[in-house]
């Protein structure tokens, strides 16, 4: 992998290192080294030194006494964190995108609709389609928070959705759920653009309440995984 030649280095070599830890190509709570990165990347270790700054500061790498760093650890407590602070939130930018809909807001988000669409249709998806629908998926929610108005709750809910990134990716690569998470989308846009706030709201936290549900569910089956193995040692 390189990042050499991509626009901005910090950015992409941020990004690039997020999107090993998001997919679990770095494992979640193994180690991490600049130099390890700077031969992957095949950038300097000042890029990746920044990036790694950066992403303790996002709650993607710890840091590790004289050793560097590990990657984010995923389990069932920081999950219900993160899902109970995202019940909370989209609720609130969800009544408000209701509230403050117009004919630009509704083009918006069905452009998402459509774009999602299209993903859907291609024969023999890669990984990065994957990854661009998931992300696509996430970024309707900030479009649904910004188009309430409140600048504030838009900043809370980025930092949680940054966060959930790693959650989200186990969800629909683990359970397959790209199309569920489609369908749940279509129609929370489609309530929203008629205004429907009590309705958009309610499938706005069953979406969020699914998602947390299906996340749990991997995680189970890895400890039962890990469980079976323990025991035939």
């Amino acid at each position: 992998m390189s990042v050499q030649n991509h626009g901005n280095l910090r950015q992409t070599t941020y990004e690039a290192i997020k999107r090993l830890i998001v997919t679990g190509q770095l494992p979640h709570g193994s180690r991490v080294a600049e130099a390890d990165l700077a031969e992957r990347l095949k950038v300097s270790r000042t890029p990746v030194r920044e990036a790694l700054n950066r992403l303790e500061r996002d709650g993607f790498v710890l840091p590790r006494p004289r050793s560097g760093y590990s990657v984010m650890t995923i389990d069932m407590e920081t999950v219900n964190e993160a899902f109970d602070v995202r019940d909370l939130l989209e609720s609130e930018t969800t009544r408000l995108a209701c509230r403050a809909i117009d004919d630009s807001g509704r083009a918006a988000l069905n452009a998402i609709i459509d774009e999602c669409d299209r993903l859907a249709a291609l024969p023999d998806r890669s990984i990065e389609d994957d990854l661009r629908e998931m992300q696509i998926g996430i970024d309707l929610h900030r479009v649904i928070a910004d188009l309430g108005g409140n600048r504030l709750l838009c900043d809370l809910l980025d930092g949680i959705l940054d966060r959930c990134q790693a959650y989200i990716w186990l969800d629909v690569s683990h359970m397959d759920t790209f199309g569920d998470a489609r369908d749940e989308h279509r129609v929370i846009v489609e309530a929203i653009c008629r205004g429907d706030e009590e309705n958009a709201i309610a499938l706005t936290r069953r979406h969020v309440e699914d998602s947390r549900e299906n996340i749990l569910t991997v995680l189970r089956r890895r400890q039962g995984i890990h469980g079976m193995t323990v025991r035939s040692d």
